[in-house]
């Protein structure tokens, strides 16, 4: 599927694979109109196992793809992203970037031991250790997944349960944080594994995301409308069809 200019009023999603989808359902879930495009990367998932100028040169080719629709506003549904180089594409583009941190602060407020589940290099990233030190109140440590998103991307339709805890890493929390987008998948699982809450950053981003919009959707009466770009686009989109009817 090609990339042509757009006229404006799209809000663009942007992951390495299929984890941003997860925030682009709770989008369309919170407001069911307007223009989305998800751009993805399926091809060099995950991203967690890069480097910090391999992630950064990868996600400046696919925002410069994003450009060409003149979006309102776009989401690094990606916590690598994220935490590498959001401040760079911020630097490099016009149109508001919204980024997603793992949810620390909520998690850690009640908490007596906190573990942030995340890829190797969000795990190693400075952005996640001062997340950390800011909200995460002395309690809070990271634990690196190597191998789970990746298993996710390959495996989202036919997960399995032990195939997923095998790659969990041994720990005792009372609250754990997804730290990766393709994680809220298996949230499930993770809560049920470590017997704890499970938080994520996908409410808090859409929400950030929300205020912004909030300025041109007086403007909007478009009936919902969402474009596939990049990477397995087909895969995406069967996989968000699968989410809206309630089968992932």
């Amino acid at each position: 599927m090609g990339i042509q200019g757009g006229n404006g009023g799209c809000v663009c999603f942007f992951d390495s694979g299929i984890g941003g989808l997860n925030l682009l359902y709770e989008c369309v879930h919170r407001r069911p109109f307007g223009r989305y495009a998800y751009f993805a990367d399926n091809e060099h998932v995950p991203y967690g196992s890069l480097n910090r100028s391999q992630i950064t040169a990868l996600a400046r080719v696919h925002f410069n793809n994003i450009n060409k629709l003149n979006p309102i506003a776009a989401v690094a549904a990606c916590n690598t992203v994220t935490a590498e180089c959001i401040e760079e594409l911020r630097a490099n583009f016009t149109f508001p970037i919204v980024g997603i941190q793992p949810a620390v602060k909520p998690a850690a407020k009640n908490a007596s031991k906190c573990a942030v589940l995340a890829t190797p290099a969000t795990a190693k990233s400075s952005a996640l250790r001062s997340l950390v030190k800011e909200y995460g109140r002395g309690i809070t440590f990271v634990a690196e997944c190597p191998d789970l998103a990746a298993y996710i991307e390959q495996n989202i339709f036919s997960l399995d349960k032990k195939e997923v805890e095998a790659r969990l890493p041994a720990l005792e929390a009372d609250a754990v944080v997804l730290g990766c987008t393709h994680y809220s998948f298996v949230s499930d699982i993770i809560a049920r594994h470590y017997s704890c809450a499970v938080f994520d950053g996908a409410e808090g981003t859409v929400t950030n995301l929300l205020k912004i919009l909030g300025i041109f959707d007086h403007r909007n009466n478009c009936p919902l409308q969402i474009a596939f770009y990049g990477g397995n686009s087909l895969k995406n989109r069967q996989i968000f069809i699968k989410m809206l009817n309630k089968q992932l």
